[in-house]
Formats: structure tokens, C-alpha cells, sequence
């Protein structure tokens, strides 16, 4: 049996990777929590067991996941978790712990000065995921464990090529054997990765429990869409993955642009401008004349920054996201697609056009973006965000919006480019509605 070691077991690796792999013979997966023990311990109560809802317009599809054999919460075992890559069982590590669990620095290269970061450093310890890989790769090598694949299933731009910068930056900087991430010994193919997975629920829970029987803890909800674009760069054995419909490519990167702008930018920007106008959800902020509008737009304007490979297909792709968004069966909260906005915003709206409609669009969602902040802190409600403790003492100091933007858009833009925004954005944090 061949093993698949994943880090990061929240909702979207659970609606997307392990039902990839789910049915795939002599291939299973133990999963690892960087953070959070809540969802490790509600799994491995059910033997890594979970059931998969999969909502459209014609009702709840469910179906039993069992392909995750064994969860682990790394910070409090991480040598079980260095182990597990160490093993030679294991073939492949995948990855789901959002743009922020990379500890990257705004130019996308290891920020050596994270406070994680420098402490695995200082201590020797792997609790950030670049000191985790760097390490449990160390280990791995010098047990002769044979070659593994490393690969990134989060929404970065060139993903595989950043995490295997990041990793091999760390080792290093901890002056382990560059031999840790030698071709060939490790891979890390890019990839992309999409299917809309909101947060469970109570109600969802309630769901399972009415039309299963099982009174399971640790449900998932999702689209009947799922989509995974790999590059076929791997070191070993892989699973069949194509029997389920992933896609295996020698370049993700135009697949990828076309995601992060279209699906991953309309995203953010109903987040923050939905919630201004009083939505709660993306199905009712895509209802929303002005601000179906305004994804519409949003498509046309990313359209033209593609690379002709996913630029043809943009106007068909454009009308599917509408549809996905529309789906009443999720009950997708713009308040997490809010969340980490200081990472995602320059991914997914820095290529958006400095002129015309882009410049529109982007002025817009900056605004709700500084607005909505700014309104979570006046009413006490904690920003999700790495830099949430800078975002809380800049919209505290400031009597109204227009006043937290300069420094708001310092965190999130180059200095010159942040000047040159403040004026716009200040404008249109003025028209922003509060409901």
C-alpha cells in the first residue's frame, strides 16, 4: 500500500484530494493538522472516516469518505509527523494550509524573520510547514526512504516553485545538507486546484445525521464541480488520479492565472463588497444587480491579462463561475472567503489594469476591503488575517475609513504602488455603503 501524506486536513482537502484518491486501489492517505486540533481529533474519532455532501439544484448527493487512515496533530507529536515523510511507504506529501501556513514574504521567497520561521531555526524544532518539509526531508535522506513528491494544493501562483524555494531557503538557513531537496530526491510540481467548499455547520451536521443515520462529527459540504491540474513532474509512483478526473499538464500556469483572477478575484471582491451592502452569502451577493455587474466586468477585464491558452475559454468559464456562484445548495459565507485579505488581495487583484474598468474594480474592492475592516474592529469582531494585530491599531487610530487607507494599502502593496492607489481608494471608500 502506498501512502499519501497530507498536511493540512480542513474542508478543502477533504471535498477535493482525498476524494481524488478516494476508490484509487493500494493507495491511502494519513493526514496531519499544522494548527488547530478540532478537526484532527473529530476524525480521528471516526477512523479518519467522513461524509462528503455534494450539493447542486437537484438536491444533496452523500457519500462515504474513507480513504484518510490516520490523523495526526503535528505540534504536539511533530516527530510522528517527520516520521510519516521519513517513511518510505510514503511517496507523496500534499498540502492544504492556505496562503498564509507558507510563511512567504511579499516577494513570494521564505520570510526569514516570520516569528515561526525564526524560532524552528533558533530551536530546531518543525512546526511551521517549511521547517516540517526541510526537516522530515532531511531525515527521509539520510534513511535512504528512496525519492517522495512534495506538492502544494493551495491558491499561490507557481505553488510547487515557491514551496520548493521556501524549503529548500529553510534547510539552508538551518544548515542541513542541500542534498534535502535535490531533484533527484524531491519534486514539487505545481498545481491547481478548485472546487467551492464552505465551512461545516450545525445545520450541516443536523443534515447528515437526518438523512444517514450517522451522527458524524466532521462532515463536508461542497459543488458538484471539482477540478485538479497538475504538472506531471513527479519523483515516484503516483496515484491513477486521472481516473477521477484530475488533468496532468507540462504547464499549470495558464490554468492557474485563469483561476486566481476569475474565480479566486470575483471571490474576494463579492467578500468584502457583499458584505458592505448587507449579503451574508455568495449566492445572494451574486444576486445582487450592482455587484453581478461588477463580476461580469471583473472576467472581461482578467480576460485580457490571460495568456491566449486560457483566454479563448474565458467568456465560456466566466458563465460557469456565474452558475457555481448562484448555487443556492451552498450556503458559502462571504465572512471566510474575508478572511487572510492581506495575502490574498496582491495574488488575486494584482494583475487587475491600472486604467479604465480595472482601475474601477479595483478601487472598489480596496475600498470595501479598508470599509469592512475597519467596521469589524469599531464592533469589537476579530480580523482573521496575518496581519490583523497592524489592521486593528491602524482603524482604531482613525476616526473614519478614509483616514486607515494609506497605511491599510501599505500592508498589502509595495510603497510606491500604495501611494500611488491611496488617492482613488479614498474616494471610493467614501460611496461604500454600511449595512
Amino acid at each position: 500500500m502506498k501512502r499519501i501524506f497530507h498536511i493540512g486536513v480542513g474542508n478543502f482537502f477533504r471535498a477535493h484530494q482525498a476524494v481524488f484518491t478516494q476508490g484509487l486501489a493500494g493507495w491511502e492517505i494519513v493526514g496531519a493538522s499544522l494548527r488547530s486540533p478540532h478537526m484532527a481529533e473529530a476524525l480521528a474519532a471516526q477512523g479518519g472516516a467522513y461524509t462528503l455532501a455534494v450539493k447542486d439544484r437537484s438536491g444533496t448527493q452523500f457519500q462515504k469518505i474513507d480513504v484518510l487512515k490516520d490523523v495526526l496533530v503535528a505540534p504536539r507529536d511533530p516527530d510522528a509527523a517527520l516520521q510519516r515523510i521519513a517513511d518510505p511507504a510514503t511517496v507523496i506529501v500534499t498540502i492544504t494550509v492556505t496562503e498564509n501556513g507558507y510563511c512567504l514574504a511579499p516577494d513570494g521567497t521564505l520570510d526569514l524573520s516570520n516569528e515561526g520561521v525564526a524560532l524552528d531555526l533558533d530551536t530546531g524544532a518543525a512546526v511551521t510547514l517549511p521547517a516540517l518539509l526541510a526537516r522530515g526531508l532531511a531525515r527521509r535522506r539520510k534513511a535512504k526512504a528512496g525519492p517522495i513528491t512534495v506538492m502544494s494544493c493551495d491558491n499561490l501562483a507557481e505553488n510547487g516553485r515557491k514551496l520548493g524555494a521556501a524549503v529548500k531557503a529553510f534547510a539552508k538557513a538551518a544548515g542541513l545538507d542541500a542534498d534535502v531537496t535535490a531533484p533527484d530526491f524531491v519534486r514539487f510540481p505545481n498545481a491547481m486546484v478548485d472546487r467551492i467548499t464552505p465551512a461545516t455547520t450545525d445545520a450541516l451536521r443536523q443534515e447528515v445525521a437526518d438523512q444517514t443515520g450517522w451522527a458524524d462529527a466532521a462532515p463536508v459540504e461542497t459543488e458538484a464541480f471539482a477540478e485538479w491540474v497538475i504538472e506531471d513532474d513527479f519523483a515516484g509512483p503516483r496515484p491513477d488520479w486521472e481516473r477521477s478526473g484530475a488533468v496532468f499538464v507540462e504547464d499549470v500556469a495558464p490554468f492557474e492565472m485563469r483561476k486566481l483572477r476569475m474565480l479566486n478575484g470575483a471571490h474576494s471582491y463579492l467578500a468584502y463588497t457583499g458584505q458592505m451592502a448587507g449579503h451574508t452569502y455568495v449566492h445572494e451577493a451574486i444576486a445582487d444587480p450592482e455587484l453581478r455587474a461588477d463580476v461580469r466586468n471583473l472576467f472581461s477585464v482578467v480576460q485580457a491579462t490571460l495568456p491566449v491558452t486560457s483566454a479563448r475559454d474565458a467568456d465560456a468559464y466566466g458563465r460557469a463561475l456565474v452558475e457555481r456562484f448562484e448555487n443556492p445548495g451552498l450556503k458559502h459565507e462571504l465572512a471566510q472567503i474575508a478572511q487572510d485579505g492581506s495575502l490574498k488581495i496582491p495574488i488575486r487583484w494584482g494583475n487587475l489594469p491600472r486604467h479604465g474598468r480595472g482601475m474601477l474594480l479595483l478601487s472598489k474592492g480596496l475600498s470595501a476591503w479598508v470599509a469592512w475592516v475597519c467596521r469589524e474592529v469599531a464592533a469589537g469582531r476579530p480580523v482573521q488575517d496575518p496581519s490583523a494585530a497592524r489592521i486593528a491599531e491602524v482603524c482604531k487610530g482613525c476616526e473614519i475609513p478614509e483616514g486607515a487607507v494609506p497605511d491599510l494599502l501599505g500592508l498589502i502593496f509595495p510603497e510606491s504602488e500604495a501611494t500611488l492607489l491611496v488617492g482613488d481608494v479614498r474616494n471610493a471608500v467614501r460611496h461604500v455603503g454600511v449595512n
